[in-house]
């Protein structure tokens, strides 16, 4: 496991990247987030890639542009990605932007939903 920042951790597991971001996500924070996220996927090319929300507290709009380009980015090298365990705040923003139509969303922890 790969700690960036506190904010950001990393694990591989298999052909699986699982990235795991907490804290805020908005225009000061998203561009070093992608960056990481974007170099990590670059570099090990996975197979799948599961972006874990459970502890974002605050996401923008930024947000949504940071989900949509990893999806993109992982859809390039032919891998399949989804969002995983997003907090309430997420999955409200999610749905209003209608993203959960295109992205796969994994709930593993019961809570409630936005």
């Amino acid at each position: 496991m790969i700690r960036n920042g506190g904010q950001v951790v990393y694990e591989t597991k298999g052909d699986t990247l699982v990235v795991r971001v907490g804290g805020e996500i908005d225009h000061h924070s998203a561009v070093a987030v992608r960056v990481g996220i974007d170099e990590k996927i670059s570099a090990e090319r996975p197979g799948r890639v599961l972006l874990e929300l459970s502890r974002v507290d605050f996401m923008d709009s930024s947000g949504l542009g940071l989900i949509m380009g990893r999806y993109a980015l992982v859809q390039k090298y032919g891998g399949n990605f989804a969002v995983l365990d997003p907090s309430v705040a997420v999955l409200k923003i999610i749905r209003l932007a209608g993203m959960e139509r295109m992205i796969t969303i994994l709930k593993t922890k019961e809570k409630k939903d936005a």
